[in-house]
């Protein structure tokens, strides 16, 4: 089998790190850098499966001016809606690639514990079970797969999750405490779950591992990018510094305003997320913490 991860991120190099135990895995990026079987672009899409790990928000750029598809099996490791559009990842996909063809990784999974081997569940979604169970099959033993075919569920989890991790961080940076915390995190999947079930999401999405177990992980730890987003605004610092600082994509950031596009769109009440998006544009975080109680 020829595999290929596009995207040497963290995230991408954690995968190309974990399916590299017991298979031949190259690896490519927009930059070169110094991995093991580290190849060109133009070789990486000439491989049969695929695991893209790329920012949501510049997934139909590339796609557009990169890809040619040449019946790849592809598996979508990264987590958002597109920002201007509200589209969801499988629908931007799907306009390049036949359904049948894709997957979408989920679940709680920080790169830094894949990279040492640590042990981690995940889940790979598709409504092709074959092809959920094939990509499956390609992680070593310290994570443990299941496989799931409710694609949009596991999708809206691994996106609002981001929204929330930075509600968290909101929470501890005001030092509200841990009752607090508890309470917006509970809230938070509660609402999460009102969204997607708009969408059609299953039930038993939320509550296992890309629901509750990536929320839970994303939203109480500084290993989250989005959860040191919200932290650090609570201390009082402006977003851009913050992204600057952190040098990596927080895809909650981008993925706050889409969510909240939708649910004014569809009539979807969304507390939380529409305080964070009020909390990035500026609004005082101890002025929002007040409505939100209220």
């Amino acid at each position: 089998m020829s595999i290929a991860v596009i995207g040497a991120g963290k995230w991408g190099q954690a995968i190309h790190f974990a399916i590299s135990q017991n298979f031949t895995c190259k690896i490519t990026s927009r930059t070169k850098k110094e991995i093991e079987n580290f190849v060109s672009l133009e070789e990486a899409l000439q491989c049969e499966y695929l695991v893209i790990a790329l920012p949501a928000q510049i997934v139909r750029n590339w796609l557009e001016t990169n890809f040619i598809y040449k019946n790849q099996k592809i598996l979508v490791a990264a987590k958002g809606i597109e920002k201007h559009s509200g589209a969801f990842l499988n629908d931007i996909y799907k306009e390049f690639v036949p359904e049948k063809n894709l997957s979408f990784l989920s679940g709680p999974s920080f790169a830094a514990e894949v990279i040492r081997s640590l042990p981690t569940c995940v889940v790979v979604n598709s409504i092709n079970s074959d092809l959920a169970d094939k990509f499956a099959s390609f992680f070593p033993d310290f994570i443990k797969t299941y496989t799931s075919d409710d694609v949009i569920g596991a999708e809206i989890c691994g996106a609002y999750k981001n929204v929330l991790a930075i509600a968290s961080g909101i929470c501890d940076g005001l030092e509200l405490g841990n009752n607090a915390r508890a309470s917006l995190i509970s809230r938070g999947l509660i609402e999460m779950r009102r969204f997607g079930k708009f969408f059609g999401s299953h039930d038993e999405t939320f509550l296992g591992l890309s629901g509750a177990g990536d929320l839970f992980l994303t939203a109480s730890s500084t290993l989250s990018r989005n959860y040191r987003v919200g932290f650090a605004l609570a201390k009082g610092k402006k977003l851009d510094a913050i992204l600057t600082e952190l040098g990596e994509v927080a895809e909650g950031v981008f993925t706050t305003d889409a969510i909240l596009e939708l649910s004014v769109k569809h009539d979807i009440y969304t507390p939380i997320a529409s305080e964070v998006a009020l909390v990035l544009q500026g609004k005082s975080p101890q002025l929002s913490l007040k409505d939100l109680l209220a």
